[in-house]
């Protein structure tokens, strides 16, 4: 690869701003969004689950595209498409809203699945500490856009909220540009390559915690601020809420690394990064009146354990091209079960009538998660 300018190396950073904006938001205005729509619980629960059903379906098939046009290409195709889903979605009716979010998410899925390969290749005698700092711009970016989503919205509606994310997936478009320009020779691997990689029992274990941790985050990030409205917090105080878990997130996420540079250290850190969204819901069903603490608690973990499933996927593909196809099957299989989450706790609570076996739902997801962490992380990297 040609040698690039500071800014242009940089440039991967900037696109991890721009990786989850675009669904935070959304749960922050799901009041409204159902009130001006008409949306049932259940309707609000697949609206949160639609991205990740597309995350699930297109990561699969992103080593094709990645193949076909190169890396940093891809990336760029996909910032674009993220810009003009963003508008969609608030501007061409209900139908758009449907439409928008599922091109989002597609959108969304490139970058999940390439970025990790790309680290894996430029930072390759760093890989913990690049991903932990590229997930710390995923988590800036996922806070900033719960925190301003709503006094947006009051200022202005619910529409132009969701839509104000397009800027900064064409500034960062803009950036990409030099890196595209000077993408690497495209690497397809070795024949029956992809065939191995889904036969390794490693890259099952760390497709269950990818999927297990993508489930709490997503079930989390959509129907928190409901659940904490229903305990009485306000809406802005809620959307406030959902900032902190994600902010607290950048803590967790700068702090795990130093487990994860030493192989023997790999699976503490992987439990380490799953037990705090069990102690915090457990917390928030026993004392919900310190809310506050538990969500911070809660996002300490989500975030650490970001960072521990992107690691363990950098780390598990010995080539760009065998990481590439990792990565896919991780984030397809992982996020097909993340998207049962927001629906099945949408369902839970319609059924219900309450929040708690939601809640429990959760916790059970979390006790699942950590034993997967501590497997995936002795058996499923290979340095």
């Amino acid at each position: 690869m040609k040698r690039l300018l500071p800014t242009a190396a940089a440039a991967i950073f900037l696109v991890a701003l721009c990786l989850r904006p675009a669904i935070t938001a959304v749960g922050p205005l799901l009041p409204q969004i159902s009130l001006d729509l008409e949306l049932s619980e259940s309707a609000q629960g697949l609206l949160g689950a639609l991205p990740l059903l597309a995350f699930a379906s297109v990561s699969p098939q992103v080593h094709r595209l990645s193949a076909r046009i190169g890396m940093e290409r891809a990336v760029l195709v996909a910032l674009l498409v993220l810009a003009v889903g963003a508008v969609a979605r608030s501007y061409t009716g209900v139908a758009g809203l449907w439409a928008g979010t599922i091109v989002i998410g597609c959108a969304i899925a490139v970058g999940n699945v390439l970025v990790p390969a790309i680290v894996r290749r430029d930072y390759a005698a760093n890989v913990s500490r690049a991903t932990g700092l590229y997930t710390t711009f995923i988590v800036v970016g996922a806070g900033t856009a719960s925190a301003v989503a709503v006094p947006v919205a009051d200022a202005a509606d619910w529409r132009f909220s969701l839509a104000l994310w397009a800027i900064p997936a064409l500034l960062a478009a803009v950036v990409w540009v030099p890196r595209a320009r000077a993408a690497p020779v495209i690497e397809n691997g070795p024949p029956g390559e992809g065939a191995a990689v889904w036969r390794q029992p490693g890259t099952w274990l760390i497709t269950a915690f990818m999927g297990l941790q993508s489930t709490c985050f997503y079930v989390l990030v959509t129907w928190l601020p409901t659940i904490e409205i229903a305990y009485g917090v306000s809406e802005r105080a809620a959307g406030l809420h959902l900032f902190v878990f994600q902010g607290v997130g950048i803590l967790g996420g700068l702090a795990i690394p130093v487990l994860l540079r030493d192989p023997a250290t790999r699976a503490a850190g992987a439990v380490a990064a799953s037990l705090p969204v069990v102690v915090a819901i457990v917390g928030l069903l026993a004392a919900p009146g310190a809310v506050l603490l538990w969500t911070g608690i809660a996002g300490l973990g989500q975030g650490a354990a970001l960072v521990v499933a992107l690691t363990l996927i950098s780390l598990g593909g010995r080539t760009p091209s065998e990481t590439t196809r990792l990565s896919g099957m991780a984030q397809s299989l992982g996020y097909l079960l993340a998207a049962a989450g927001p629906v099945a706790a949408g369902v839970l609570a319609e059924r219900t009538g309450t929040w708690t076996a939601t809640l429990v739902m959760i916790i059970g997801l979390g006790v699942l998660q950590t034993a997967a962490g501590a497997a995936a992380a002795r058996t499923g990297s290979r340095s």
